[in-house]
């Protein structure tokens, strides 16, 4: 099987601002995503919803000095809302399922470097 990172981005303010009936249903939406996919045999091995972006740390070193600041990477209207790991060997029917998560927003998906061979 080849694993695959669902990336998911949205709007963080247009989520804040939704109603609970407007959450309830996109929770929804992914319960019936997560069915789809084991119903057609592919696995999820690990996702999670994330935090707002404005609790993001970035990191990033030069040389002997590491400096961390706050709030996202990227400075965008969407950010990088959740994500999933998914095992498949159908990747076509993978795209069409992630379609019902896509629905408004976008969703990426990259295949997973394998390196259970050894180092590349």
């Amino acid at each position: 099987m080849t694993t695959y990172a669902i990336l998911l981005t949205g709007d963080e303010s247009t989520w804040e601002s939704a109603s609970e009936e407007d959450r309830s249903a996109m929770y929804a939406k992914h319960g019936e995503f997560a069915r789809l996919l084991e119903e057609r045999g592919h696995k999820i091995t690990g996702g999670a919803e994330l935090t707002h972006s404005r609790t993001a740390k970035v990191v990033r070193r030069s040389g002997d000095a590491t400096t961390v600041t706050d709030g996202p990477y990227a400075e965008t209207v969407e950010q990088l809302t959740g994500f999933y790991v998914v095992e498949t060997d159908d990747l076509d029917d993978l795209l069409e399922v992630v379609g019902i998560l896509a629905e408004g927003w976008a969703a990426e998906v990259r295949q997973a470097v394998d390196h259970s061979g050894g180092p590349a």
